[in-house]
């Protein structure tokens, strides 16, 4: 396998050649790029030999520029959510005015790019703190069961994980997990 994961970083330079046709920015090539390596290491291997082994590295640049299509078009792509999502809530004094790049020859110019550099200092927000503390205080008055469940359930757990880890029924999990919400929205008074 490492000698596909060799073969693979040769193709940095047609992989971003490719992503010029979708975007001009180079901040967002390289992060695309570097998604598809991250991605190609996280694929299953048996899947990746047997496109390498079927088509060499021909089949590889093909799957490879389909996942950066992907990445550079689609809102629903994990490229998406992790850097253009995240950019579209911050304040339009994060870009920067103008930038300038080559690739073979040709001088790109970008205005209005997305800079890292130029993202302001976060604000905290006292309010999402205070509902955050009224929220433990309700769950600490809850009987254990239900209080747990519920933060089980909230830590990013799913009912079907939930079920299978506690062996509590799934129907179950979801009438005390519904209880909590429901006496949650009562007591903040949110309908």
């Amino acid at each position: 396998m490492n000698k596909i994961y060799l073969e693979i970083s040769k193709l940095s330079d047609k992989f971003r050649k490719m992503c010029y046709g979708l975007t001009k920015n180079k901040t967002d090539i390289d992060n695309a790029v570097q998604e598809l390596f991250l991605y190609f290491m996280q694929m299953n291997p048996d899947t990746l030999k047997k496109i390498y082994d079927k088509d060499g590295l021909e089949g590889i640049t093909k799957y490879g520029a389909v996942v950066l299509r992907r990445a550079l078009t689609s809102p629903r792509s994990p490229f998406y959510y992790k850097y253009e999502k995240y950019y579209t809530h911050i304040d339009s004094s994060c870009y920067s005015t103008s930038t300038t790049f080559s690739n073979d020859d040709v001088a790109y110019n970008v205005a209005n790019s997305k800079n890292i550099s130029n993202i302001p200092n976060e604000k905290v927000d006292n309010y999402q703190w205070e509902k955050l503390e009224q929220i433990d205080k309700v769950l600490d008055t809850l009987h254990w069961y239900d209080r747990e469940l519920f933060k089980l359930y909230y830590s990013g757990e799913t009912l079907d994980s939930l079920a299978e880890k506690t062996r509590i029924s799934r129907n179950s999990l979801f009438t005390t997990i519904d209880k909590v919400r429901t006496i949650l929205k009562k007591e903040l008074s949110e309908d």
